[in-house]
């Protein structure tokens, strides 16, 4: 996949990104996949918001991946803002193939192009796969992370 292009998402997109987001066995569980009004009120959300990067990786109009990026501003690390990574999906059919490579080293650059201290991610325990994927991009698991749903 030599065409791709990352740029911000638009609401045009917004159908396809809901479809990626659903397109594995956990975003089943957990995600629809049509667009609804929480859909929508998020989509304005995250896209208004200047700390907030919602990336959609196009080839040739075609959405294939998508991910969010957040800054967060914090004290720890001198005051350095940290980028977190979510939400990262590439086109099942697409798998394997180094697309989602090419889309955590391009976030990882705005991080780092930004003056971020650190990139961070969650990824859920049973994705074996994305833990392997995430550690050969030189992630380390260095923290237990926890969730509380409401």
């Amino acid at each position: 996949m030599t065409d791709v292009i990352f740029r911000e998402a638009v609401r045009a997109d917004l159908p396809a990104i809901v479809a990626l987001l659903a397109d594995d066995v956990l975003g089943k569980a957990r995600d629809f996949m049509q667009v609804d009004d929480a859909y929508e009120k998020a989509f304005a959300d995250v896209t208004a918001d200047p700390r907030n990067q919602l990336i959609v990786a196009d080839s040739g109009g075609e959405l294939v991946g998508c991910f969010q990026i957040t800054y967060i501003p914090g004290l720890g690390r001198h005051g350095a803002e940290r980028a977190l990574i979510e939400s990262v999906r590439v086109r099942s059919d697409l798998r394997g193939q180094g697309l989602g490579r090419r889309m955590m080293t391009w976030a990882i650059d705005q991080a780092r192009e930004r003056g971020c201290g650190l990139v961070q991610l969650t990824t859920d325990k049973s994705r074996h796969d994305a833990h392997r994927f995430y550690t050969s991009l030189g992630f380390v698991a260095s923290h237990e992370g926890m969730k509380l749903p409401l």
